[in-house]
C-alpha cells in the first residue's frame, strides 16, 4: 500500500484536485462565495464611508448626514452580518460534507485493496489516515479556503478605497508586497515540510498507544510499562518538538508581517503628510486611508498564518490520494458462478511473499474433494495458513495454478468466488452488534429469525445466547469482548452453517480453546463439515484423526500426505508431532 505522498502530484495539482470534490456541492460553495464578496464589500464601504463621516460631520457640520451616516453603517454592518453567516454555513456543511465523501471513499478502497497491503502497513496508520487526515483536508479545503478567499477580496476592496482616496500613498505603500510575498511563500515550503512530519508522528503515536492498550497484560506480567512509557513519550516529545517549530514559524512570520506593514504605515503617514501640504488630501482621505490601512494588516496576517492549515491539508491530501492512487486488488474474472461443488485442485503452486527471499510456500499439489476433509498441519511457519489464504485469492500464487471444479480461480468473479468459502478461524471476528446481527453477517443479513435460529440451535450457541438478557438481540460489544473464547467461536461457526458454503476453511478453529469449549465446538463443527469440502488447519493433532487425508507442511514444502493412520506407521515428521504432542498432553 502506498502510504506516501501521490506520485507525480505537485502541492497545487493536490490541493486542486481536493477541489474537485466541492464541485458536487457548488450551491453551498455559491453562497458562501456571495457572502465572501459582500462580506469583503462591506469592509470596504466602510472605510470609504469614513471620508463623508470626517469631513461632513466634524468640517463641514452637516446636520442631515450627521444623522444619515450612522444609520447607513448599522445596516452595513447588518448586511454583513448576514453575509458571514452564509460564508459560514455554505462552507462548513461543504468542509463535513467533502470529510464524509473522502472517509468512504478512502474506506471503500481500504476493501479493494489487495491483503498484501495489509502485511505491509499497521492497520493503526489506517485508521489515522482515516480520521486525521482527512480533518486536515477539511480546514484547507473549507475554513483555510474561507479565509483566503474572503481576506484576498477584503484586501482588494480596502486597496481599491486606499487608491481611490490618493493612488500616490498607495503605491509607495505596495513597494513592501514584493516582501511580503518572499516571506509567505518561504513560509509555505516550511510549513509542508514540518506537517508531513507531523502527521506521521501521529499515526505512530496512534500505533504505539493501539499497540500498548491492547496488549496491556503482557505489558504488566513482563514489566514492559516503563519501555512502552519511554517509547510513546519520545514519540509524543517528537510531535511535540514539531508542532513548537510550526507555531515558532507562525509566530516568525506573523511577526515579520507586522513590522513590514507598520513600515508600510509608517510610509504611509510620510506621503500622506506630503500629499496633505500640497493640498491634494483632505482630513476625510486621509481618515479613510488609514483606516483601509489598518484593516489591511489583519487581513494580511490571517493570510499569512492560514498557510499553516492549508499545508497541513496539503500534505494530508497528498497521503489520502496516495491511497486511493494505489493498485486494487485484481479482479478480471469473468465467470459467474452459483454453486461449486467444491473439488479443489492444487497444481505446483508456489507463492512468495514481497520482500522475502524464501517461498512461503514451494511446490504444492493435492486435491481437496466434495465431502472430505483435508487436514493440513505442520510447525509453525511451515505455510498453513498461506496455503488456504489461496482459495479464495487473499494472495495470488506465484506459479502454479489453483482450479476449483476443474476452472481456475482467477477466471472466476471474486465475489462468486468467496460466496462459495465458509471461513472459521482461531481469531474470530465479530461486530458490536446483536448476535443474531453477528450471526446473519453480510449476504446473509437478510435471513430470517428462524433460519438464525437453527443455525444458532446447530452450532451449540442456543444455549448461552438464551441466558443472555435480549437473546438474538444482545450486543456482545467490540469484537465479542462480552463472550467467552468458546461462545465466540461457536457465533463463527452459527455464521458459518447459515451461508450454507460448499468450501470451509478452519483455520485452527479449536487451537485456544479448554477442553469443554473445545468439546462443544468440536461437536458444532460435526454439524457444519458433511458435504463440504473442508479444508482443517490443526494445532491439536486429536481431532483430525478422522480426516480424509492429512497434509504435512515443512519450510513450505508438502512432505507427507496420507491418513493418520498411515502417517504414524510412516514415523516420519507427522510421527514426531503426534509424539511431541502425546508427552505434552498430560503436563496441560
Amino acid at each position: 500500500m502506498n502510504d506516501s505522498a501521490a506520485p507525480g502530484l505537485s502541492p497545487w495539482q493536490s490541493y486542486r484536485r481536493l477541489l474537485g470534490y466541492a464541485r458536487p456541492y457548488w450551491p453551498l460553495m455559491a453562497m458562501a462565495g456571495i457572502g465572501m464578496v459582500v462580506e469583503a464589500a462591506a469592509a470596504g464601504a466602510f472605510t470609504a464611508m469614513m471620508k463623508p463621516v470626517v469631513n461632513e460631520t466634524f468640517i463641514a457640520r452637516n446636520p442631515k448626514l450627521a444623522t444619515t451616516l450612522p444609520l447607513v453603517i448599522i445596516g452595513l454592518f447588518l448586511l454583513r452580518g448576514m453575509a458571514t453567516l452564509s460564508t459560514d454555513y455554505g462552507m462548513a456543511r461543504a468542509g463535513r460534507s467533502i470529510v464524509r465523501d473522502l472517509r468512504q471513499a478512502m474506506l471503500a478502497k481500504y476493501l479493494k485493496m489487495p491483503c498484501t497491503a495489509f502485511d505491509q502497513v499497521p492497520t493503526q496508520h489506517l485508521v489515522s489516515r482515516l480520521n486525521y487526515d482527512t480533518e486536515q483536508v477539511a480546514q484547507a479545503s473549507t475554513e483555510a479556503l474561507k479565509i483566503i478567499v474572503t481576506d484576498t477580496l477584503t484586501t482588494l476592496s480596502l486597496l481599491a478605497v486606499m487608491i481611490w482616496n490618493s493612488a500616490m500613498v498607495t503605491l509607495g505603500a505596495l513597494v513592501m508586497a514584493p516582501l511580503i510575498a518572499v516571506i509567505m511563500r518561504t513560509v509555505s515550503a516550511r510549513y509542508r515540510r514540518l506537517n508531513r512530519s507531523v502527521q506521521d508522528g501521529v499515526a505512530d503515536m496512534a500505533q504505539s498507544a493501539e499497540q500498548t492498550l491492547a496488549g496491556h497484560q503482557e505489558v504488566r506480567v513482563y514489566g514492559a510499562r516503563d519501555a512502552q512509557i519511554a517509547r510513546y513519550d519520545g514519540l509524543a516529545n517528537r510531535n511535540l518538538r514539531l508542532n513548537v517549530k510550526i507555531e515558532l514559524t507562525r509566530g516568525i512570520s506573523s511577526s515579520l508581517v507586522q513590522t513590514v506593514g507598520a513600515v508600510a504605515l509608517a510610509l504611509i503617514l510620510f506621503l500622506a503628510g506630503r500629499e496633505a501640504l500640497a493640498g491634494r488630501m483632505n482630513a476625510g482621505q486621509f481618515v479613510s486611508l488609514m483606516l483601509a490601512m489598518m484593516a489591511l494588516i489583519p487581513s494580511l496576517r490571517r493570510i499569512t498564518n492560514v498557510q499553516s492549515a492549508i499545508q497541513r491539508g496539503v500534505a494530508a491530501s497528498q497521503h489520502i490520494f496516495g491511497l486511493l492512487d494505489a493498485p486494487e486488488e485484481v479482479d478480471a474474472g469473468t465467470r459467474p458462478l452459483a454453486r461449486a461443488r467444491g473439488e479443489l485442485v492444487f497444481e505446483r503452486v508456489v507463492l512468495r511473499y514481497q520482500g522475502q527471499t524464501g517461498a512461503a510456500l514451494h511446490d504444492i499439489s493435492f486435491t481437496a474433494r466434495p465431502g472430505t476433509v483435508t487436514a493440513i498441519v505442520g510447525r509453525s511457519g511451515s505455510g498453513k495458513t498461506s496455503l488456504v489464504r489461496l482459495i479464495p485469492r487473499f494472495y495470488e500464487p506465484d506459479s502454479g495454478n489453483v482450479t476449483l471444479d476443474g476452472v481456475p480461480l482467477a477466471e472466476y468473479r471474486l465475489v462468486d468466488l468467496r460466496r462459495q468459502i465458509a471461513l472459521v478461524g482461531q481469531r474470530v471476528m465479530l461486530f458490536d452488534d446483536s448476535v443474531a446481527a453477528n450471526i446473519a453477517y453480510g449476504d446473509q443479513a437478510g435471513a430470517s429469525r428462524d433460519s438464525i435460529r437453527a443455525a444458532a440451535d446447530a452450532a451449540n450457541a442456543a444455549e448461552f445466547i438464551e441466558r443472555m438478557p435480549q437473546g438474538l438481540d444482545s450486543r456482545i460489544g467490540e469484537n465479542g469482548g462480552l463472550l467467552s473464547g468458546g461462545q465466540r467461536q461457536r457465533l463463527a461457526i452459527a455464521r458459518a452453517i447459515l451461508k450454507d458454503a460448499p468450501i470451509l476453511v478452519l483455520d485452527e478453529a479449536t487451537a485456544a480453546l479448554d477442553n469443554e469449549s473445545e468439546r462443544l465446538v468440536q461437536d458444532a463443527l460435526d454439524h457444519l463439515i458433511p458435504d463440504r469440502t473442508t479444508l482443517v488447519i490443526a494445532h491439536r493433532l486429536s481431532t483430525i484423526e478422522h480426516a480424509d487425508q492429512v497434509l504435512v507442511l515443512d519450510e513450505g514444502r508438502l512432505v507427507e500426505r496420507g491418513t493418520h493412520a498411515q502417517l504414524l506407521a510412516q514415523g516420519g515428521l507427522y510421527a514426531h508431532l503426534h509424539r511431541m504432542q502425546f508427552r505434552e498432553t498430560p503436563a496441560t
